[in-house]
């Protein structure tokens, strides 16, 4: 579970050197130019890392030194196309996989090395974006940035049955759940209204929320409660083009809340080792420190297209993104280069805008689709559309153009991240 470092604070800092993140160059391959959407440590050197859309799953038993391959898509075991969000675990042997394909949640009883999909899912899920194991036997999922309905799933017996949670009264969407233990948890993601963040203090029955971000369209992609202090939580903000990305904290269990601007709109990744020393970033932003719980921020290490950031203890912290970073006692320089997102190629024509616009866009995989319009300042003016992309190649929609003149963002919002637009009307 997320929360390993509550059970891990005795280490020390070391007086010969200090802890700092490097990619681990015995990583496995980004091939795809995209990134490992996650990264999960039971132990300080037991851990599996998940590539999203090259839906491969590696495992280390020795602190990220060395990786091994144990599943990926177009295989007897996982035929056809999955793209691999989280991946999480009770123990050393079960472990839970969410994929963005429909109904499509996968199993391991034996450390990974099998998986298979978990049946008789009802409803249906679209998606799981969100994972947390609590206790010895508790499970609970979540769905999805781009599905309509937002859900969350409850197991207690290991995730042989599972029950489902209409959250539509609460959230648009849901990405991610942080459990304290198996009633007390927190769920976010996006409400009509902004980003959110959810509370429950019965597992999952009833829910308040107890914070939004108040700007539509902006979604609270993770979260963090501090092992120190379990009243201290952390939120990141991913905005809209024009807005920038924000950390959320709260010092007195989410009765106030603090906002603080992040030199990046898409803002994904959270990992605090104090109440003020962090770190975050996102899909274009590097490693993001600050020292005064979010007030101002520095460039603290060149890694790209961050999704997680899980903190072990004082010492040690893992990071997923274009490659899998480390936070440790440095290794010495490393010869690692970063390989940059690719973003998809898209526009909107003719541009200017005059009665009809269309937006035309190439994808490399098959993909998920949220497309929005927003104003120049930020404001989302209305949803255009979602669409399930079932295989690489261009699209394109038509659309009435806004009625006021002026400029305006269409923003893409896939599997992949998030990008905008511009044009003029």
């Amino acid at each position: 579970m997320r929360k390993f470092s509550f059970l891990m604070l005795l280490a020390v800092c070391s007086l010969s050197a200090q802890p700092e993140w490097h990619a681990l160059e015995s990583a496995p391959e980004n091939t795809n130019n995209q990134r490992f959407d996650d990264v999960f440590f039971l132990t300080e050197t037991l851990g599996w890392a998940a590539n999203g859309s090259a839906a491969a799953v590696y495992k280390t038993t020795d602190g990220g030194e060395n990786w091994t391959l144990q599943v990926a898509e177009q295989t007897p075991q996982l035929p056809g196309n999955y793209y691999f969000r989280n991946i999480e675990f009770l123990n050393e042997n079960i472990g839970f996989l969410g994929t963005l394909q429909n109904n499509k949640f996968l199993k391991t009883t034996d450390g990974g090395a099998t998986w298979s999909i978990i049946p008789s899912l009802m409803p249906t899920p679209a998606a799981i974006c969100g994972i947390d194991c609590v206790g010895e036997s508790t499970v609970y999922a979540c769905g999805s940035y781009f599905s309509e309905n937002a859900y969350v799933l409850k197991s207690t017996d290991s995730g042989q049955t599972w029950q489902y949670i209409d959250m539509g009264a609460y959230a648009e969407g849901l990405v991610e759940l942080l459990f304290v233990d198996e009633n007390l948890g927190y769920a976010s993601g996006k409400g009509a209204a902004g980003g959110t963040i959810l509370r429950t203090t019965d597992g999952g029955v009833s829910w308040t929320e107890i914070y939004n971000t108040g700007i539509a369209g902006e979604y609270v992609w993770k979260l963090q409660i501090l092992a120190s202090n379990p009243n201290c939580m952390f939120g990141s903000v991913e905005s809209v083009n024009a807005l920038p990305g924000k950390l959320v904290r709260t010092l007195d269990n989410g009765v106030s809340w603090v906002s603080h601007d992040v030199p990046d709109t898409d803002i994904q990744a959270v990992g605090f080792l104090t109440e003020d020393h962090g770190f975050m970033g996102g899909h274009a932003s590097p490693f993001l420190e600050t020292t005064d719980g979010g007030a101002t921020w520095s460039e603290n290490f060149v890694g790209s297209n961050l999704n997680r950031i899980q903190i072990l203890n004082d010492n040690l912290a893992y990071a997923s993104g274009a490659t899998i970073y480390k936070f440790s006692e440095t290794l010495g320089k490393s010869d690692f280069k970063e390989k940059g997102r690719t973003p998809l190629k898209a526009a909107v024509t003719p541009n200017p805008v005059k009665d009809k616009m269309t937006v035309t866009i190439e994808f490399v995989d098959s993909d998920h689709l949220v497309l929005e319009l927003y104003d120049i300042s930020g404001r989302r003016v209305r949803e255009l559309l979602r669409d399930e992309i079932p295989a690489a190649g261009k699209k394109s929609y038509t659309f009435d153009a806004p009625r006021a003149s002026g400029g305006y963002f269409v923003n893409i919002h896939t599997d992949t991240g998030r990008q905008s637009v511009k044009f003029v009307k």
